[in-house]
This record gives C-alpha cells, sequence and structure tokens, in this order.
C-alpha cells in the first residue's frame, strides 16, 4: 500500500515562508509526476506546482517568482518552498502523485496566512 504524507502547514504572517513535504512510503516501483495542489474554502481544488520524474517543473502563474517545487527521488520525496506568502495562499494542500501506475492523494496540511 503507498501512501503520501504532507507536513509543514501551520500559520504564517503575510510576507513570511513556509515549506511543505510531501512523502511517499510503501511498496513504490515507479513515480512520474508529482504534484501541489491547493483548496481554499468555497473553491475548486486547484494546480499549484508539478515534477516530473526527470525533475523538470511547472509552476502555476499565480504563484510564480514565490513558489518553488523541488524533489528527492532518492527519498521519494517532494518539497514546496513558498515565500512572500499572501493571505490569498491560505488554503488546505495536498500531494497528489501518480505511484505505481495510480494516482494517489495526501490528507492535506492547512495553511493560513495572516495580514
Amino acid at each position: 500500500q503507498v501512501q503520501l504524507v504532507e507536513s509543514g502547514g501551520g500559520l504564517v504572517q503575510a510576507g513570511g515562508s513556509l515549506r511543505l513535504s510531501c512523502a511517499a512510503s510503501g511498496s513504490i516501483l515507479s513515480i512520474n509526476s508529482m504534484g501541489w495542489y491547493r483548496q481554499a474554502p468555497g473553491k475548486q481544488r486547484e494546480l499549484v506546482a508539478v515534477t516530473q520524474s526527470d525533475s523538470s517543473t511547472n509552476i502555476a502563474h499565480s504563484v510564480k517568482g514565490r513558489f518553488t517545487v523541488s524533489r528527492d527521488n532518492a527519498k521519494h520525496t517532494m518539497y514546496l518552498q513558498m515565500d512572500v506568502l499572501k493571505p490569498e495562499d491560505t488554503a488546505v494542500y495536498y500531494c497528489g502523485a501518480y505511484i505505481n501506475w495510480r494516482n494517489y492523494w495526501g490528507q492535506g496540511t492547512q495553511v493560513t496566512v495572516s495580514s
């Protein structure tokens, strides 16, 4: 069984930084894409950033220049460095990954940015 566990969320003031981690565990044969998504209250879940197995990345326009996604393939872990946080970044952040040719989701971690 494969699991994704996010960590690193919390409460931060506007302009501050947080680093999220997503660790995959279990019987892992192959990890292709890994991505960060977020869902604010009353809104649909949206893609924030995605990284492929070759470590190439794509960042949503709304966070480009402030957020950086990276990945440690040896540790089966993905990171999201979030800088210059804004109140509109407040959401539950989810990790999603395509592992062993299936989609998996983490339980989410809350990020709250106060003004």
